[in-house]
């Protein structure tokens, strides 16, 4: 690595986020992205603040010797407040040197906190996972849910460890239903919930395959032909004023699979008949590939062959510490009201 490189392209880095960093500590926020690699000048490079705790995370290839060393001197030199570092590869590799290390060291002994808004969520720099626990580039979306929440109920899909869900409760949702597969990422939820303050009566965890709950509340039959669902949990048909659809790229499980470059209407579908009329699906895309015009038309037709069309749609933009100066950011937001 070229340590003086990296200094400058950090620096710059610094420099494009001084207003919202100011903005996002006068909210109550100390988590977000110092160093987008993709965009800033070292592709498969990302660095990224969660309270006192610097993740330094590779998505290619992984650090070579020397060079964390070197980047967290120009980290030090750089940054105003004390900090712990970890590093994660996520790039090729990574699946066996995290068994490695899960085989040494089950879990990280150091739990942390962070903010976002004034809210309080868990975090560990290394877990039974590869995802950190709350993700940073989803919080135009979590912004938006503690807007608009108030009053609303909220189903939040492939919850994950309930940031979004967090969000909306602490934005006065009446009501919030987080939806994952994984009792793990719930308990994570649920302790985050508790943190904040915010009731188990307006917080429920369904520990579920989400297309079996999805299908449910819409109406749809759950099983898919050829594919033997199994048991599941049972809901009847209802309606939510929110629906928050962010879906992982793709994933198979028993009720079929998830696939978002391929089939996003299997899930817009059943999202937007499980919200109320004039109600709105929040729906995310991370395929990098995926055009947003061309995503955007797919969710229109979709919606409309529901019978449900899109009245209106809104992007949410992805914040200044996720920079795409081609315009074209890999993750994709928007609010539709249907």
């Amino acid at each position: 690595m070229d340590t003086g490189s990296f200094e400058k392209s950090f620096s710059r880095a610094l420099d494009r986020r001084k207003a919202l960093l100011e903005t996002l500590h006068a909210e109550g926020t100390d988590c977000y992205r110092l160093f987008h690699g993709i965009s800033e000048g070292w592709p498969g490079l990302a660095i990224d603040r969660y309270g006192p705790l610097i993740l330094l995370q590779t998505f290619r290839e992984s650090l070579a010797p020397g060079d964390l060393g070197s980047i967290e001197e120009v980290l030090r030199g750089k940054l105003p407040h004390p900090f712990d570092l970890a590093c994660n590869h996520r790039g090729e590799g990574s699946t066996r040197a995290l068994e490695e290390w899960r085989r040494a060291r089950p879990e990280s002994p150091i739990e942390i906190q962070c903010k976002e808004f004034g809210l309080s969520y868990l975090i560990r720099a290394r877990h039974r996972g590869l995802d950190p626990w709350l993700f940073l580039d989803l919080r135009p979306g979590r912004r938006f849910l503690k807007a608009a929440a108030r009053g609303m109920s909220v189903l939040n899909l492939f919850s994950y460890t309930c940031g979004s869900g967090v969000c909306a409760a602490a934005g006065g949702a009446n009501e919030v239903w987080n939806v994952d597969f994984a009792s793990s990422n719930l308990e994570i939820g649920r302790r985050n919930a508790l943190l904040n303050g915010i009731p188990e009566a307006r917080f429920r965890v369904i520990e579920e395959d989400c297309l079996a709950v999805l299908r449910q509340l819409a109406g749809i039959p759950v099983g898919r032909r050829g594919v033997k669902a199994g048991r599941y949990q049972r809901f009847e048909p209802r309606l939510f004023d929110l629906v928050f659809l962010d879906p992982p790229a793709w994933s198979k499980g028993p009720f079929g699979a998830v696939d978002v470059a391929g089939d996003y209407p299997s899930l817009f579908k059943p999202a937007v008949l499980s919200a109320k009329p004039g109600g709105r699906v929040i729906a995310t895309n991370h395929v990098p590939t995926a055009g947003f015009d061309t995503w955007v038309s797919v969710l229109a037709r979709c919606a409309a062959k529901a019978g449900r069309p899109v009245r209106s749609l809104q992007r949410l933009e992805p914040e200044g510490d996720f920079p795409s100066f081609d315009g074209q950011p890999p993750l994709k937001i928007v609010v539709c009201e249907v």
